[in-house]
């Protein structure tokens, strides 16, 4: 009997249909959007970024806003520091070292600039010409990001 139940919680567990946020590379999401227009949505972060990690542990697990994200938007995570050259848009984008062992990529520089000041977390959407529709630097919920990809959703 307790084989049962463990087979069956299994196979609940299993195809539930927990939703998996869908990433692209910047490449693939510029491939894609060719094909079938959405915007891009960019999550500018850093692995040392307390604010960033608590949107990766809460807003983007949210089902409403992974489903959200899947349906209307290529989902983009930029890691800020990350050192590999990124072509997107006909650019190359490389990484500038600000001393020993610290520096940004010019990309995250390009995406999460506002007013001067470049900070994390930071999302830009994007549409199909680059020119960043909707930019917030700042922690957001799951809540406040389901209404604004709900309302991001109608720029396509």
């Amino acid at each position: 009997m307790k084989k049962k139940i463990v087979l069956l919680l299994l196979f609940f567990c299993a195809f539930s249909g927990f939703a998996q946020l869908k990433t692209y590379t910047f490449s693939e999401a510029e491939k894609l959007e060719q094909q079938n227009p959405k915007p891009i949505f960019v999550f500018v972060h850093t692995s040392w970024c307390k604010y960033c990690k608590m949107m990766e542990n809460s807003t983007f697990k949210n089902s409403e806003v992974i489903s959200l994200l899947n349906e209307n938007f290529y989902f983009v995570e930029l890691n800020a520091e990350q050192k590999t050259p990124i072509t997107f848009k006909n650019k190359t984008f490389k990484f500038k070292p600000k001393g020993q062992n610290s520096g940004v990529h010019e990309l995250a520089e390009e995406l999460a600039t506002i007013d001067g000041s470049l900070t994390y977390p930071t999302f830009s959407i994007l549409d199909k010409n680059n020119t960043i529709l909707l930019q917030i630097s700042e922690y957001t919920d799951a809540k406040t990001m389901i209404g604004l990809l709900k309302e991001a959703a109608t720029f396509r």
